[in-house]
């Protein structure tokens, strides 16, 4: 009736047990797989390392004396939940003890200069234009694409706010907006950076202070029998 172990000590299987009992008998019941079958199986074996890394991380963070604060459980985007794998990101949205061993983990990483310079280079474009146009009806903005070619045309020709009639259209060009289309990746980067170095440093604490018990091993464990996936 063992959970698994932390530094080789023994954690009870209870919490594993309240916490499967929860989904269970939860709203999303519906969609879980069949009691007994190897997909349930692999359920288990998911929450059992759900369970290990928050048990791990409460553990770090007493060991570091991190102000866990008790606040309700956090949301992570779909970004973010992928880059830190579903078994981390389940953690760390449930539990602030993994939340603040993230901070102070992660605290401290930063992009280089020039990886920001290079992210930046590869999504550079150049300045969007937009025209600030009159009409009868009243005034709106648009891309010069998206107008007829020939109502374009003769706004160009014609002087800023001076109408024009083009069959059946009638415009006046009031002024250019030119529309900057990049954005600063630092803190997309950053966050990026953090999360990629926090998978290393639980990656490195599990093997070395966690021990899987027989059926709790990790679902993605090629040595456990319900891993189904094959290349």
């Amino acid at each position: 009736m063992t959970l698994g172990l932390l530094d080789g000590h023994p954690l009870p299987r209870t919490a594993l047990d309240e916490r499967l009992a929860a989904l269970r008998n939860g709203p999303r019941s519906t969609a879980l797989p069949q009691p007994g079958s190897s997909e349930d199986r692999q359920l288990v074996r998911w929450v059992a390392q759900v369970l290990l890394t928050e048990a791990l991380c409460e553990a770090v963070a007493a060991e570091r004396e991190l102000p866990v604060s008790e606040s309700g459980p956090a949301r992570l985007d779909q970004q973010a939940a992928v880059e830190l794998g579903s078994i981390t990101a389940a953690a760390f949205e449930g539990s602030a003890a993994v939340r603040a061993v993230y901070e102070a983990v992660t605290a401290e990483v930063e992009p280089s200069p020039d990886h920001i310079a290079h992210y930046r280079a590869l999504i550079s474009r150049p300045p969007a234009t937009r025209w600030h146009l009159a009409l009868p009806e009243g005034a709106f903005e648009a891309d010069p694409d998206t107008l007829p070619v020939a109502l374009a045309e003769a706004l160009r020709a014609a002087l800023p706010g001076e109408w024009v009639t083009v069959g059946p259209w009638k415009a006046a060009l009031l002024a250019t907006l030119t529309i900057p289309q990049n954005h600063d990746p630092t803190f997309a980067l950053r966050d990026a950076a953090r999360r990629a170095a926090f998978v290393r440093w639980l990656d490195r604490e599990r093997a070395q202070r966690l021990t899987a018990v027989e059926g709790l091993e990790h679902p993605g464990d090629p040595g456990q029998p319900d891993n189904h996936h094959r290349h």
